[in-house]
This record gives C-alpha cells, structure tokens and sequence, in this order.
C-alpha cells in the first residue's frame, strides 16, 4: 500500500499546527498540516511493515501512524503533545474522538525536562547565530519564548495551551526584531526558572497513563484486524475509518 494512501484513506485525526494554531499567524504564514493515520492490521502481518510517519501529500503536511504517534506522546515530546491539543482540527473520526479523550492521559511532569531539553537545544542554536551572524533568527527567538511560556504554564496548571492568546503581539514584537536580544535572553532565564519552580507543586501525575493509551492501541487494531486484508485486490484504500474530509 502506497503511503500516501495510508494518510489519504485511514486518517483519524488531521489538525493544523504552527503559527496558526498558536494564534501567531501573520499574511504569508504557511499552513503546517499534521495528522494521525492507522494502519490496517493485516499490513503488520507481512514482511514490509507500514511507515511510522509519511511526509504529505500536502505541502507541509505530516503524518504519524498511531502507534508511533502515541509512543512519542507517552515520551512528552513537545511537538506530539501540542498536536494533540491543536484549536484546528481538520478531520477527526471514531479513534480519532478516542484519542483526544485520552489527552490528558499523555500528560506528566516528564513534559518538564522534554521541553526544558528541546528549549536549550534551540537557545543554543539561537546563541550560535549571534556568534556568527551578529543576530538570532528572531522568529526562532519567538517560538521559544512561546514554548517556554507554554511549558511553565502546564507545570502550573495541569493543562496545555496553544493559543498565545494575549501574548501575540509581545511576541510578535520579538519576530520583527523589535526586542533587544538581551531582554529576549532575560526572558527565556526567567521563563525557565518559573517552569523549574512550578514543578515542584505541579498537579500533574509523575508519569503518564500508559495503560490507557495501550488499551486504546490494542482495541482498534483488534478491530482492525477482523477486517478484510488490504492486500486482497478490490478492498485496497476500503479498510479503516474513513478518509480526511470524511469525518
């Protein structure tokens, strides 16, 4: 079965990310698409096992076979996490729905060194640039700051945030340039400082529901499976839930 078939006919969950969904859209801001597919289970039965990921068909469009997906979830991976609670869903079905009840089951104060890591990872490129070019690329400045504010704030709460929300034209000031690198810089310490402070008190659990999120795998590829194999001419691109759009 042809990737781009994986995505186009069993898709279950299909939102936008990016600027977009963080309320930081500005004219010419792309249109980053990602999404969440499912495997036939047949398909595990042959040698050629199906992709974990598949890039498009859409420009800028990305897509995670569910197991996968939830593994890099139960990982607290920043950009996982965030895709799961994107404002801008575009399709979703049955599993779909099934997912996103789940959300906060992915949820754990492990999201605290995942985002703190990927945080210094970008703040050391953003360091770099200034050594070689004079500047960071500011709008990298922006989106840090946004994910620290984001980090902070589900260690404090319990929940997590995508939209900026009053905070996009601060940021957007940074994205022009408009900020002073130093006060940019004073921003990330203290930003990283809070999150570290709200750990302590954090309502979130130590470690995300496993079990929950395995149950939900191991039924729908149950399901799966009792369906007519892929392989077999004349049901290709008919197994699964649907297709975008159709949901």
């Amino acid at each position: 079965m042809h990737p781009e078939t994986l995505v186009r006919d069993h898709t279950v969950y299909a939102c936008v990310m990016g600027s977009r969904a963080f309320g930081l859209a500005t004219d010419g801001s792309d249109t980053d698409r990602r999404g969440v597919f499912l495997a036939p289970t047949p398909l595990f039965w042959r040698f050629d096992k199906p992709p974990t990921h598949v890039e498009g068909p859409l420009k800028e469009q990305f897509s995670w076979e569910l197991e996968r997906f939830c593994e890099l979830a139960l990982r607290a991976n920043p950009n996982i996490l965030e895709c799961l609670h994107s404002p801008l869903v575009e399709h979703v079905d049955g599993t779909g729905r099934e997912l996103l009840a789940l959300r906060e089951a992915f949820l754990s104060r492990q999201a605290y060194e995942t985002f703190t890591r990927y945080a210094l990872g970008q703040r050391k490129k953003l360091e770099a640039d200034i050594r070689m070019h004079g500047a960071p690329r500011w709008k990298h400045a922006m989106h840090l700051l946004r994910l620290l504010t984001s980090a902070r704030d589900l260690l404090r709460t319990g929940r997590l945030t995508i939209d900026v929300g009053d905070l996009r034209e601060p940021l957007l000031q940074v994205k022009r340039g408009e900020v002073p690198w130093a006060e940019v810089e004073s921003r990330m310490t203290r930003l990283a400082g809070e999150a570290e402070e709200a750990l302590h008190a954090s309502p979130l659990p130590a470690e995300p529901d496993r079990r929950r999120v395995e149950d939900l795998l191991v039924r729908v590829r149950r399901a799966s499976a009792l369906q007519p194999d892929p392989y077999d001419e004349g049901v290709q691109g008919v197994v699964g839930s649907g297709g975008v759009g159709q949901g």
